[in-house]
């Protein structure tokens, strides 16, 4: 049975989460809170909260009572909303600084019901292959350089040197 915890609004940015995310999707979830413990990162854990709070949605809603059979199955670190902070800087400017949140998903499943879904990872929702390029055609050579390039470059004047006059002097 497949169980799920959910950490919203949560003070860390999607890309940073993502990355340790990638590290226990698939792992049981023994293996994931060891990796998780001993990850360097800020994200890690927050993510063990979420994860054990998955194990123990997967205990008391399910009576699921071999924990060591449990697997993540998904774990997902989706975009929130963004805080937005000004900081003033030199002569009246202001930098503005966006302080960004996310929602951390982690679903556990018992290897018996779950296994054929955590073995291949979710879809990419935000991924969709892109059609082949189409070839354009060629157009026939004319003898001209084409718009917007010139043929040759034009002489500069340097700054001593200055214009000749169009109108004859007597």
């Amino acid at each position: 049975m497949q169980t799920y915890a959910r950490a919203r609004f949560v003070r860390v940015s999607s890309r940073k989460a993502q990355q340790v995310l990638a590290q226990i999707r698939g792992k049981s979830v023994g293996e994931a809170l060891a990796t998780l413990q001993y990850t360097p990162r800020a994200a890690a854990r927050l993510i063990e909260k979420v994860l054990r709070s998955a194990v123990a949605n997967a205990e008391h809603n399910h009576q699921v009572r071999d924990l060591d059979a449990l697997r993540v199955v998904r774990a997902t670190a989706d975009g929130g909303p963004s805080l937005k902070r000004v900081q003033p800087r030199a002569m009246g400017r202001a930098f503005f600084i966006k302080h960004r949140t996310s929602h951390l998903t982690i679903g556990v499943s018992d290897e018996v019901n779950g296994l054929g879904r955590a073995a291949a990872p979710p879809p990419r929702r935000h991924m969709r292959p892109r059609p082949a390029p189409a070839v354009a055609e060629t157009p026939a050579p004319t003898g001209r350089a084409p718009r917007g390039k010139a043929a040759a470059p034009r002489a500069r004047r340097t700054s001593g040197a200055k214009r000749k006059s169009t109108k004859e002097k007597d």
